[in-house]
Protein backbone atom coordinates (compact mmCIF):
# COMPACT_ATOMS: atom_id res chain seq x y z
CA UNK A 1 0.00 0.00 0.00
CA UNK A 2 2.61 2.56 1.01
CA UNK A 3 4.52 1.62 -2.57
CA UNK A 4 1.30 2.31 -4.03
CA UNK A 5 0.82 6.19 -2.41
CA UNK A 6 4.64 6.72 -2.79
CA UNK A 7 4.16 6.09 -6.59
CA UNK A 8 0.91 8.32 -6.91
CA UNK A 9 2.83 10.86 -5.41
CA UNK A 10 5.85 10.76 -7.55
CA UNK A 11 3.55 10.63 -10.94
CA UNK A 12 0.99 13.28 -9.97
CA UNK A 13 3.15 15.84 -10.65
CA UNK A 14 4.36 15.06 -13.98
CA UNK A 15 0.62 13.94 -14.84
CA UNK A 16 -0.18 17.40 -13.64
CA UNK A 17 2.74 19.60 -15.28
CA UNK A 18 2.00 17.47 -18.99
CA UNK A 19 -2.11 19.09 -18.50
CA UNK A 20 -0.77 22.61 -17.87
CA UNK A 21 1.28 22.50 -21.07
CA UNK A 22 -1.16 20.59 -23.34
CA UNK A 23 -4.21 22.98 -21.70
CA UNK A 24 -1.49 26.25 -22.89
CA UNK A 25 -0.38 24.66 -26.57
CA UNK A 26 -4.51 24.25 -26.67
CA UNK A 27 -5.39 27.73 -25.44
CA UNK A 28 -2.91 29.11 -28.15
CA UNK A 29 -4.16 26.85 -30.86
CA UNK A 30 -7.59 27.93 -30.25
CA UNK A 31 -5.98 31.55 -30.90
CA UNK A 32 -4.09 30.94 -33.92
CA UNK A 33 -7.81 29.38 -35.62
CA UNK A 34 -9.25 31.76 -38.30
CA UNK A 35 -12.61 32.23 -38.74
CA UNK A 36 -15.38 31.31 -36.27
CA UNK A 37 -14.01 28.51 -33.73
CA UNK A 38 -17.00 25.65 -34.21
CA UNK A 39 -19.01 24.64 -31.19
CA UNK A 40 -17.74 22.23 -29.09
CA UNK A 41 -14.56 21.85 -30.86
CA UNK A 42 -11.23 20.70 -28.93
CA UNK A 43 -7.78 20.31 -29.75
CA UNK A 44 -6.44 17.28 -28.97
CA UNK A 45 -2.51 17.81 -28.48
CA UNK A 46 0.05 15.44 -28.95
CA UNK A 47 3.93 16.40 -28.57
CA UNK A 48 6.97 14.28 -30.27
CA UNK A 49 8.98 14.93 -26.82
CA UNK A 50 7.08 14.21 -23.88
CA UNK A 51 10.20 14.75 -21.53
CA UNK A 52 9.57 18.28 -21.07
CA UNK A 53 6.31 19.41 -19.81
CA UNK A 54 7.63 21.20 -16.97
CA UNK A 55 6.46 24.99 -18.70
CA UNK A 56 4.62 27.58 -17.17
CA UNK A 57 3.99 29.87 -20.53
CA UNK A 58 4.76 29.42 -24.22
CA UNK A 59 6.73 32.34 -25.10
CA UNK A 60 6.52 32.11 -28.90
CA UNK A 61 3.82 29.91 -30.96
CA UNK A 62 3.76 29.01 -34.56
CA UNK A 63 0.91 26.49 -36.09
CA UNK A 64 -0.17 25.36 -39.58
CA UNK A 65 -3.76 25.36 -39.56
CA UNK A 66 -4.26 22.57 -42.04
CA UNK A 67 -1.99 19.89 -40.89
CA UNK A 68 -2.49 21.12 -36.70
CA UNK A 69 2.00 20.61 -37.07
CA UNK A 70 3.00 23.55 -34.37
CA UNK A 71 6.37 24.72 -32.76
CA UNK A 72 6.88 26.45 -29.81
CA UNK A 73 9.02 27.88 -27.35
CA UNK A 74 8.22 26.95 -23.76
CA UNK A 75 9.07 28.95 -20.62
CA UNK A 76 9.66 26.70 -17.39
CA UNK A 77 9.36 27.72 -13.74
CA UNK A 78 13.08 28.65 -13.69
CA UNK A 79 12.98 31.06 -16.78
CA UNK A 80 14.35 28.13 -19.09
CA UNK A 81 13.52 27.97 -22.44
CA UNK A 82 12.76 25.23 -24.65
CA UNK A 83 11.48 23.57 -27.72
CA UNK A 84 8.51 21.59 -28.04
CA UNK A 85 6.96 20.52 -30.80
CA UNK A 86 3.87 18.10 -32.23
CA UNK A 87 0.18 18.08 -33.79
CA UNK A 88 -3.05 19.54 -32.66
CA UNK A 89 -5.80 18.00 -34.11
CA UNK A 90 -9.23 19.99 -34.04
CA UNK A 91 -11.94 17.96 -33.27
CA UNK A 92 -15.41 18.08 -32.97
CA UNK A 93 -19.12 15.92 -31.65
CA UNK A 94 -20.74 13.99 -34.83
CA UNK A 95 -23.98 12.59 -34.84
CA UNK A 96 -23.41 9.30 -36.95
CA UNK A 97 -25.83 6.49 -38.00
CA UNK A 98 -25.03 2.97 -36.48
CA UNK A 99 -25.97 1.41 -39.49
CA UNK A 100 -27.20 2.49 -43.25
CA UNK A 101 -30.23 3.87 -43.22
CA UNK A 102 -32.00 3.73 -46.89
CA UNK A 103 -34.21 6.74 -48.94
CA UNK A 104 -37.35 6.96 -47.17
CA UNK A 105 -36.36 5.93 -43.72
CA UNK A 106 -36.52 8.13 -41.02
CA UNK A 107 -33.55 8.70 -38.63
CA UNK A 108 -34.41 8.26 -34.93
CA UNK A 109 -32.99 8.82 -31.43
CA UNK A 110 -31.36 5.07 -31.23
CA UNK A 111 -30.06 5.71 -34.69
CA UNK A 112 -27.22 7.47 -33.97
CA UNK A 113 -24.06 8.20 -31.51
CA UNK A 114 -21.91 10.92 -31.17
CA UNK A 115 -18.42 10.74 -32.03
CA UNK A 116 -15.55 13.40 -32.11
CA UNK A 117 -14.17 13.15 -35.42
CA UNK A 118 -11.27 15.80 -36.84
CA UNK A 119 -12.43 18.76 -38.34
CA UNK A 120 -10.53 18.87 -41.15
CA UNK A 121 -12.17 15.71 -42.36
CA UNK A 122 -15.82 16.96 -42.01
CA UNK A 123 -17.27 18.45 -45.38
CA UNK A 124 -18.43 22.02 -45.61
CA UNK A 125 -22.07 20.21 -45.22
CA UNK A 126 -21.88 18.04 -43.14
CA UNK A 127 -24.44 17.85 -39.67
CA UNK A 128 -22.99 18.71 -36.44
CA UNK A 129 -25.51 18.38 -34.72
CA UNK A 130 -28.09 15.87 -33.31
CA UNK A 131 -31.01 17.59 -33.08
CA UNK A 132 -30.83 18.84 -37.14
CA UNK A 133 -30.62 15.35 -37.91
CA UNK A 134 -33.17 13.26 -35.50
CA UNK A 135 -36.55 12.94 -37.01
CA UNK A 136 -35.26 13.61 -40.95
CA UNK A 137 -36.31 11.60 -43.94
CA UNK A 138 -33.19 9.75 -45.26
CA UNK A 139 -32.73 11.59 -48.62
CA UNK A 140 -29.42 9.34 -50.24
CA UNK A 141 -28.16 6.22 -48.63
CA UNK A 142 -26.79 7.07 -45.48
CA UNK A 143 -23.41 5.09 -44.66
CA UNK A 144 -23.08 3.49 -41.17
CA UNK A 145 -20.32 5.60 -39.28
CA UNK A 146 -20.24 8.32 -41.92
CA UNK A 147 -20.66 11.79 -41.24
CA UNK A 148 -24.10 12.87 -42.80
CA UNK A 149 -24.08 15.49 -45.42
CA UNK A 150 -27.33 18.20 -45.17
CA UNK A 151 -28.53 17.49 -48.14
CA UNK A 152 -28.86 13.75 -48.08
CA UNK A 153 -31.74 13.99 -45.35
CA UNK A 154 -34.59 16.23 -45.87
CA UNK A 155 -37.61 16.89 -43.57
CA UNK A 156 -39.90 14.25 -43.51
CA UNK A 157 -42.78 14.02 -46.41
CA UNK A 158 -46.42 14.75 -44.78
CA UNK A 159 -47.97 14.82 -48.10
CA UNK A 160 -47.94 12.38 -51.01
CA UNK A 161 -48.91 13.34 -54.11
CA UNK A 162 -52.31 12.14 -55.09
CA UNK A 163 -53.35 11.70 -51.33
CA UNK A 164 -56.75 12.82 -50.06
CA UNK A 165 -55.80 15.61 -47.61
CA UNK A 166 -57.49 18.18 -45.12
CA UNK A 167 -57.56 21.66 -46.74
CA UNK A 168 -58.17 24.17 -43.79
CA UNK A 169 -58.58 27.23 -44.69
CA UNK A 170 -57.73 30.62 -42.14
CA UNK A 171 -59.41 33.77 -42.99
CA UNK A 172 -58.84 35.67 -39.87
CA UNK A 173 -60.76 34.12 -36.96
CA UNK A 174 -62.54 32.37 -39.25
CA UNK A 175 -61.44 28.45 -39.54
CA UNK A 176 -62.76 26.34 -42.08
CA UNK A 177 -62.37 22.69 -43.79
CA UNK A 178 -62.32 20.82 -47.10
CA UNK A 179 -61.53 17.96 -48.73
CA UNK A 180 -58.81 18.59 -51.41
CA UNK A 181 -55.84 15.90 -53.23
CA UNK A 182 -52.63 16.50 -53.50
CA UNK A 183 -50.98 17.22 -56.49
CA UNK A 184 -47.52 16.93 -55.28
CA UNK A 185 -45.31 15.57 -52.42
CA UNK A 186 -44.52 17.92 -49.90
CA UNK A 187 -42.74 18.42 -46.55
CA UNK A 188 -43.14 20.71 -43.62
CA UNK A 189 -43.58 24.45 -44.59
CA UNK A 190 -43.33 23.73 -47.93
CA UNK A 191 -45.91 24.71 -50.64
CA UNK A 192 -47.34 22.25 -53.04
CA UNK A 193 -50.58 22.91 -55.46
CA UNK A 194 -54.20 21.22 -54.36
CA UNK A 195 -57.73 20.34 -55.86
CA UNK A 196 -60.19 21.39 -53.79
CA UNK A 197 -62.86 18.81 -54.19
CA UNK A 198 -65.55 20.69 -53.58
CA UNK A 199 -65.13 23.29 -56.54
CA UNK A 200 -62.75 21.17 -58.32
CA UNK A 201 -60.41 24.28 -58.16
CA UNK A 202 -56.71 24.12 -57.64
CA UNK A 203 -55.19 26.19 -55.06
CA UNK A 204 -52.23 27.11 -53.38
CA UNK A 205 -51.65 25.09 -49.87
CA UNK A 206 -48.80 25.04 -47.21
CA UNK A 207 -48.19 21.33 -45.95
CA UNK A 208 -48.20 21.78 -41.99
CA UNK A 209 -49.17 18.23 -40.54
CA UNK A 210 -49.69 14.61 -41.87
CA UNK A 211 -52.46 15.03 -44.72
CA UNK A 212 -53.57 18.35 -43.32
CA UNK A 213 -52.78 21.61 -45.88
CA UNK A 214 -53.49 25.09 -44.87
CA UNK A 215 -54.50 28.44 -46.95
CA UNK A 216 -54.13 31.63 -45.16
CA UNK A 217 -55.40 34.96 -46.08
Amino acid sequence: MLAVLLLAVLVTPGLATAERLTKLIEERAVGNFSGVFPASGRYDIKLVDETRTEAEYIAEFWMDERSGKFIANAVSDTGDIFRIWGVATLTVPVPLPIARKLPGELVSESDIEMFRLPYARLGAFAILDREALVGMEVRRMLPANQPVARQSVMAPTLVERGEIVTIEYRMGGLHLNARGRSLADAHLGQELRVVNLSGNKTITAVARAEGVVVVER
